[in-house]
């Protein structure tokens, strides 16, 4: 159900499509927005960047397991060792512009920033 402060009411059966073909769809509410999917998943995508921004609050990623796909592997440094056979283990490291990628994890931090990665 769809419902406004000045009395717009829609009730939505079982699936429901906003769409804007050409130009930009906009949900605002002074109060919030909040979308919930009791027994489902919800998903957002996008053809450039997908970003999520709190103004004066935090944003919380609240689950039993969050997975960051497709993140860059940056080169292990020369203090990470590896002794037998181990199951390898990443540490994620942060460029300085906000980049995430992945480095070999060692005995102490092994995220250096390399401009091939940070770029």
């Amino acid at each position: 159900m769809l419902t406004s402060a000045p009395g717009l009411v829609m009730s939505l059966a079982l699936l429901a499509v906003l769409e804007s073909p050409t130009r930009s769809l906009i949900m605002e509410a002074p109060k919030g927005v909040q979308i919930l999917a009791e027994a489902g998943d919800i998903q957002a995508s996008c053809r450039n960047e997908l970003r999520l921004e709190s103004k004066d609050g935090e944003i919380s990623l609240d689950a039993t397991r969050i997975r960051l796909l497709g993140l860059l592997d940056g080169k292990a440094s020369s203090s990470s060792s590896s002794s037998g056979p181990r199951q390898t283990v990443y540490e994620v490291c942060v460029c300085p512009n906000g980049r995430l990628f992945l480095s070999q994890a060692g005995t102490g931090s092994t995220c250096h920033i390399s401009p091939s990665v940070c770029l």
